[in-house]
């Protein structure tokens, strides 16, 4: 059975991997090969590599002193063994996003630059973004972005960081709002504004009411609404599941929500990326990893039109349960969707009457 808690993994520090799901063994770090004489020597030579100076050369053929200046290929080289040895699982291509972060240049660029020595400058920069990678703190903190659905979105602490399945969820959404008709969503849990702004921005005529009770979340996603120029058809509400939204007049066609679904007792399995750094009421929720799911849909009913659907992403060991918990809450016709990996994800339904 593959959870959540497995699910985070990858994508936390992989701006573009296609899956959360981790291998749960033990990293590089716990191989016996890595001895302490290897873990010295790896200090040592970090040491070495920013912290001697450039020694650059005008004559080709003096191979002893351009053995000594540093270019991006060989930076790229040295920096991603480093971090194979810190136990980071994709470490060539993080070290080509740290490094083009720290040259503030497209990926691509470092490809054309393969024999470009590094200016002093972007080695102190790089050095300090591969010793906070080493320390496993997730790469979409350290470069400040994550792609979602092909947009470029603002991440960082206390904000959990966008993954490649709930892209799906989006899908899901989709496929219910029409495309040249107004329509009102709701969403639970907005985070970085992902779900919210991706939604608007597919439907031009679709109007989202998100709410969220971090602060953070609130600062971060509020940017990035700007940012995506849908300030005039996304709100952000500060407040508890549907509280900020239950007072009002307006009744949704759609809620979406991607809330936390990682049972307590899967804490130990998650990786540094994940566990130590991205907000714990973002990941869990419960014995079972649906208690905030259960409030949802005990709320949803009294927002919703009659016949207006509901989209919750789920770990795919809790679809069956959550579907049976919707049909309990008044909801009919549910059907689970499946995520890029072809695991269930996503649980829909549509409210059905009232019960008079």
């Amino acid at each position: 059975m593959r959870s959540r808690a497995g699910a985070l993994e990858r994508a936390s520090f992989v701006p573009c991997e296609t899956s959360r799901h981790l291998r749960l063994g033990v990293n590089h770090l716990g191989d016996p090969q890595h001895s302490a004489t290897t873990r010295l020597r790896s200090v040592t030579r970090f040491r070495d590599l920013y912290q001697t100076p450039l020694r650059m050369t005008s004559a080709p053929d003096q191979s002893a002193a351009n053995a000594d200046v540093w270019t991006v290929q060989r930076i790229l080289e040295w920096t991603a063994g480093f971090l194979r040895q810190k136990g980071v699982e994709s470490p060539r291509l993080e070290a080509e996003l740290l490094l083009a972060h720290a040259r503030k240049c497209p990926r691509i660029r470092l490809y054309t630059d393969f024999s470009t020595p590094l200016t002093d400058a972007e080695r102190v920069t790089m050095r300090e973004l591969v010793q906070r990678r080493a320390k496993r703190e997730p790469l979409a903190y350290i470069v400040g972005a994550r792609e979602f659905y092909g947009r470029s979105f603002e991440v960082g602490p206390g904000v959990l960081i966008p993954r490649p399945e709930t892209e799906s969820l989006i899908d899901a959404c989709l496929d219910r709002i029409p495309k040249d008709a107004p329509s009102m969503i709701a969403e639970v849990g907005f985070g970085s504004g992902c779900i919210a702004i991706t939604l608007a921005k597919q439907r031009p005529r679709c109007m989202v009411t998100a709410t969220d009770v971090a602060d953070r979340a609130m600062e971060i996603a509020a940017r990035n609404v700007v940012r995506h120029e849908v300030a005039d058809r996304v709100t952000l509400l500060a407040g508890d599941i549907l509280q900020p939204v239950k007072a009002g007049a307006v009744l949704f066609d759609g809620l979406v929500s991607n809330p936390p679904y990682i049972r307590d007792d899967e804490r130990e399995t998650l990786q540094p990326e994940v566990v130590q750094h991205e907000p714990s009421d973002a990941l869990f929720a419960g014995e079972d990893g649906l208690s905030v799911v259960r409030r949802i849909i005990e709320q949803a009913p009294a927002v919703l039109k009659t016949g207006a659907f509901i989209a919750l992403e789920v770990d795919p060991s809790q679809c069956e349960t959550v579907a049976s918990l919707l049909i309990a809450g008044g909801f009919q016709a549910t059907t689970v969707k499946r995520d890029l990996n072809g695991n269930d994800r996503i649980v829909e339904a549509v409210l059905g009457m009232p019960i008079k």
